[in-house]
Order: structure tokens, then C-alpha cells, then sequence
């Protein structure tokens, strides 16, 4: 394992997975957008790149921070986590619950990966 705990190997699969996630819906709004006829195509297409780059901005999270131990990764990851809580509350509460509750446990599964303390002692060390 490289001196990497399982807690953070964990956190940084669950960042690459939204990420990776983030980056497909990504691409299936630029996919719509081209094949269908948008309402707004310059909404669509600001939506399609909002994707993208949480997509890729997630991946450097999950590979460039989290994976290679780099302090830096883990409050952008954190920050991550938190955001989906409350869209995934929405989406429960919108009639979405099977969205909306896996959304919730991966945002909480990353946040205790994210905080135990192997990930901190990983990334942080004794001082």
C-alpha cells in the first residue's frame, strides 16, 4: 500500500468516483445538447462545462491530493462532501429519494474516510 492507509485509499476512490460521475453527466449534457434541440443551448452548454470541470477538478482532488498524499487534498475533498449533503437532502425531499439517499451515504462514507484519523495521521503526520 505505499505507507497509504485504507481510509485514505477509500477517500480518494470516493472522490474519483464523483468525479468520474461528475465528468459523464458532464458529457451526456454536451451529448443531449448536440443530437436534441436545448431550450437554452447556452445554458446547456454552461452546464455541460460545469461538469466537466467539477469532474476534472474532483479527479486532481482524488489523484493528485488524496492519492499522493499531498495535504492540500483533503479540504477541497471535505468541502466536496459537504455540498452533496444538502443536494442529496433536496433530492429526497423532492420526490427523488433514490438519488438523493446513495448520494447522502457516499457524501458520508467520504467525509468519515476523509477525517478518521489514519487519513490524518497519512496526510498530516505526528506534528
Amino acid at each position: 500500500m505505499n505507507g497509504r492507509p485504507l481510509t485514505l485509499l477509500t477517500a480518494a476512490a470516493v472522490v474519483a468516483l464523483e468525479g468520474l460521475i461528475a465528468l459523464g453527466l458532464g458529457v451526456f449534457v454536451i451529448v443531449q445538447t448536440l443530437i436534441g434541440a436545448p431550450a437554452d443551448i447556452t445554458a446547456a452548454l454552461a452546464e455541460a462545462a460545469f461538469g466537466l470541470l467539477i469532474g476534472a477538478g474532483l479527479l486532481w482532488v482524488a489523484w493528485g491530493g488524496l492519492y499522493m498524499r499531498e495535504r492540500w487534498g483533503r479540504s477541497p475533498a471535505v468541502l466536496a462532501q459537504i455540498f452533496m449533503l444538502p443536494v442529496g437532502g433536496t433530492l429526497v425531499t423532492s420526490g427523488q429519494p433514490q438519488l438523493g439517499i446513495p448520494l447522502i451515504a457516499v457524501a458520508l462514507a467520504g467525509l468519515v474516510t476523509l477525517l478518521s484519523p489514519p487519513t490524518t495521521q497519512a496526510l498530516y503526520g505526528d506534528g
